[in-house]
C-alpha cells in the first residue's frame, strides 16, 4: 500500500465518523469537549456555524452521526458491555441540545448585519431549513435577501409539521430570529404564484426550497365515499398546528412507516385517540422512521403492526367504520430486491373512526412555468447538479426536499450551505463547480513529556437516558414537550464517553527505532508493525485483522527494517497511550479540526490564487 497521505484533509476527517457522517460536518468532538468544560454558549456558536439550528436538530435531527459513532462498534468489537440493544452510540444530538438549552444570551456571539449592501438581490422561496440557510451564509456578505412563505411565521415544516410536544415554538422563533436579525428581507403569508413573474422582477439569483409539501394519498376502494375521516397526514399535522383540528376518534389508524407516521401517530394519541394503531406494508425493521421514533410511539402504548397492505376503507351511510388489509411477507431475489408477496390468510380488518394517511411525500411545482428553460425529470422533479445546486437555469438554485426529494433537516441545512457558495460563486464570475476546501487544522496536544492538553480518560458507563416530563406522561396535552434534555451533571457524565476521535494519533517514521512499545501497551491491537503489501492481504496480517474495508488504515512509509506501521484506524481508542509509552515520541496526539468553507471570500478561487 502508499503511504498515508495526511495532508489530505479527507485523511483525518474520514477518521472522525460522527463529523464526517453528518451532511453539514459538524465538528462534534470539538463541541462535546467544550459542553465536557462548561463553555455551552461556544459549543452552541460551533454548531450554528455548521448545522444553523442547534435547538431545533437537538430535538428533531435524524442523527446520521450517531450510527456512525466509533463508541459503539468499539465496544462491541471488543467485547464490551452489552445491553439489549447492544452497544450505544455517544448521544450526539442531546448533547446538541444541551449547548442550546443552557448558552444563555448568544446575541453578541452572532454576526453583525452587513454595513452595506453590495447592490445583489437574492430571492429565496420557503422559509424551511434550506432557504433560512442561504439567507443566513449571504446575509451578512451584503446580499439583499428576500425570503417568501406561504405561511406568517418562518420555519417551514419544522414549524407546520414536526408537532409541539418534539419542538416548542419558542426554539423556532429563537434560532429563526437569529437569521432575520442579520437583515433579511421576510415576506410572510406569500405564496409564489409564478417562477416567471418572481423572475421579472429582477432578482440576481433565486433559490428555491420549498420543501416537498404534498402528502401522497392513497387510492383505494372506499377513499372517496368516507372522504370525511380520512386526511393525509402532512395536512393533517399542519391543521393541527393552526388549531383547525383539536380532536379525533377514539379509534384512528395511520397508514405508513416514516417520521410523519410517527408524528401522527403521537398527536392522534393527544387529541383524543384511546386506540391508536400504525399500519405499515413493509416489516419493522424497514421502516423509513427513525429507531426513536418508533420506540417512543411504542412507549406511548401505541402499536406498529407490519406486512400489511391496505386493500379499502369499509363505510357505511356515508361514514367510516374500518379497513381491510391483506397480509403479506417479504422475499427477496438474487439481488436482494425485495417484493412483498401474500401469504394467503385472510384479509384482516380493523375498525376505525378516523384514519391518518402518511404513506409519503411528492413535490409538487404547478407554479414553475414549463417554457422558462428550466428542466425537468420524468418524474417531475427539476434537474438539479448534485453538487452546485444549480437548474438548468444557472441563476435558479434548488435545494432541501424540493431539490431531490424528502429527507430531513440537515441534509436540506448542508444543500443551503453549498448553494450559498454556488450563488456567491456565480455573482463574482467564478465557476461554481469549482467548490472550496475546507479549513483544516491539525495542532499537537503535547504539554510535557506524557502530558497531553485533552482528556483521554475515557467513560465505561453505558449511554444515560433523557428523561420525560411528568406532565407529557399524560398524553392529554399536544404542546407540552415530551424530553426534559439532559441537565448539566447528566450532559459531563454523557461527554466522558466521547472517544476524542478527532484527536489524532501522528506517526513520524524517522524518530520510530521500531521497539514495538506501541503495538504492546494498545488495549484494541490496532498497530502493527509488518511487511507491506496489498491491502485485501495487509488487512489479514494484522495484530488484529481489519475487518471494516470502509475505514481506511493508516499506513506508514517504510521504516529502517522496511516494515511499514499499519494502524487500523476503525477500533483506535484515541486514547494516547502509543503517544504515552514511545521513547523517542514517534507518536503525537494532534487534534484535527475540519470546517467546510462557506459562501464569502475564503470560497473564491480567483482571489485565493491573487492572495497567494
Amino acid at each position: 500500500m502508499k503511504p498515508t497521505d495526511i495532508r489530505n484533509p479527507d485523511t483525518f476527517h474520514k477518521v472522525v465518523d460522527c463529523q464526517w457522517a453528518c451532511p453539514a460536518h459538524t465538528p462534534v468532538p470539538e463541541y462535546i469537549r467544550l459542553i465536557a468544560s462548561g463553555r455551552y454558549a461556544d459549543a452552541y456558536m460551533v454548531n450554528w456555524r455548521s448545522n444553523v439550528f442547534p435547538g431545533i436538530l437537538g430535538r428533531t435531527c435524524d442523527r446520521p452521526c450517531e450510527p456512525a459513532c466509533r463508541r459503539g462498534r468499539v465496544e462491541e468489537n471488543n467485547g464490551g458491555a452489552l445491553d439489549e440493544g447492544g452497544p450505544e452510540p455517544v448521544a450526539i444530538c442531546r448533547l446538541k441540545r444541551v449547548a442550546a438549552d443552557f448558552k444563555g444570551d448568544v446575541s453578541a456571539l452572532m454576526p453583525a448585519p452587513a454595513a452595506q449592501r453590495n447592490g445583489r438581490r437574492i430571492a429565496c422561496v420557503g422559509a424551511g431549513p434550506s432557504s433560512m440557510t442561504v439567507a443566513r451564509d449571504l446575509a451578512p456578505l451584503g446580499y439583499h435577501v428576500t425570503v417568501f412563505e406561504a405561511d406568517p411565521k418562518p420555519g417551514g415544516f419544522m414549524r407546520t409539521q414536526v408537532p409541539r410536544f418534539r419542538l416548542p415554538e419558542e426554539v423556532i422563533d429563537e434560532e429563526t430570529g437569529y437569521i432575520l436579525s442579520l437583515g433579511v428581507e421576510f415576506v410572510g403569508n406569500r405564496r409564489i404564484e409564478s417562477m416567471r413573474e418572481l423572475l421579472a422582477q429582477g432578482y440576481d439569483a433565486v433559490f428555491v426550497g420549498s420543501g416537498a409539501p404534498r402528502g401522497r394519498d392513497l387510492d383505494i376502494p372506499g377513499r372517496q365515499e368516507a372522504a370525511a375521516q380520512i386526511h393525509v397526514g402532512l395536512d393533517w399535522l399542519a391543521s393541527v398546528y393552526f388549531g383547525h383540528v383539536t380532536k379525533v376518534g377514539k379509534r384512528v389508524l395511520v397508514l405508513g412507516g416514516g417520521n410523519t407516521a410517527m408524528d401522527c401517530c403521537r398527536s392522534a394519541r393527544r387529541l383524543g385517540g384511546e386506540e391508536v394503531k400504525v399500519i405499515v406494508r413493509s416489516g419493522f425493521d424497514e421502516m423509513k422512521a427513525s429507531a426513536w421514533e418508533k420506540e417512543d410511539a411504542m412507549h406511548e402504548g401505541i402499536p406498529i403492526l407490519d406486512y400489511r397492505v391496505p386493500k379499502s376503507f369499509v363505510h357505511a351511510s356515508g361514514r367510516l367504520t374500518g379497513m381491510t388489509f391483506e397480509k403479506v411477507r417479504a422475499e427477496y431475489d438474487d439481488r436482494g430486491r425485495r417484493r412483498l408477496v401474500p401469504t394467503g390468510e385472510p384479509d384482516e380488518f380493523f375498525p376505525c373512526d378516523e384514519v391518518l394517511i402518511a404513506v409519503g411525500q411528492e413535490n409538487a411545482f404547478p407554479w414553475i412555468e414549463r417554457d422558462l428553460g428550466l428542466d425537468f425529470d420524468e418524474w417531475g422533479m427539476p434537474v438539479v447538479d448534485k453538487v452546485t445546486h444549480q437548474s438548468t437555469l444557472p441563476h435558479v438554485l434548488f435545494g432541501g426536499d424540493a431539490a431531490f426529494g424528502p429527507k430531513n433537516i440537515i441534509w436540506a441545512v448542508a444543500h443551503g450551505h453549498a448553494a450559498a457558495v454556488s450563488i456567491d460563486k456565480l455573482l463574482n464570475g467564478e465557476d461554481t463547480r469549482e467548490r472550496p476546501a475546507p479549513d483544516v487544522s491539525l495542532i499537537s496536544q503535547k504539554m510535557g513529556i506524557h502530558e497531553w492538553s485533552y482528556d483521554n480518560g475515557v467513560s465505561n458507563d453505558e449511554r444515560y437516558k433523557v428523561p420525560w416530563s411528568e406532565a407529557a406522561k399524560k398524553l392529554d396535552s399536544i404542546s407540552v414537550e415530551v424530553e426534559l434534555g439532559f441537565d448539566p451533571a447528566t450532559a459531563w457524565k454523557e461527554t466522558q464517553r466521547c472517544l476524542n476521535c478527532d484527536v489524532q494519533t501522528v506517526f513520524a517514521k524517522d524518530k520510530c527505532i521500531e521497539c514495538d512499545a506501541c503495538v504492546d501497551i494498545c488495549p484494541t491491537d490496532c498497530i502493527t508493525f509488518t511487511v507491506n503489501g496489498e491491502e485485501a492481504d495487509l488487512r489479514t496480517r494484522l495484530t488484529a485483522p481489519a475487518l471494516n474495508a470502509d475505514q481506511d488504515l493508516y499506513v506508514s512509509e517504510p521504516l529502517k527494517t522496511l516494515r511499514v506501521m499499519v494502524k487500523d484506524e476503525d477500533v483506535c481508542l484515541h486514547c494516547g497511550l502509543c503517544a504515552e509509552r514511545c521513547p523517542t515520541g514517534a507518536w503525537d496526539m494532534q487534534k484535527f479540526l475540519l470546517q467546510e468553507t462557506q459562501a464569502g471570500p475564503r470560497c473564491r478561487s480567483a482571489q485565493k490564487k491573487e492572495a497567494a
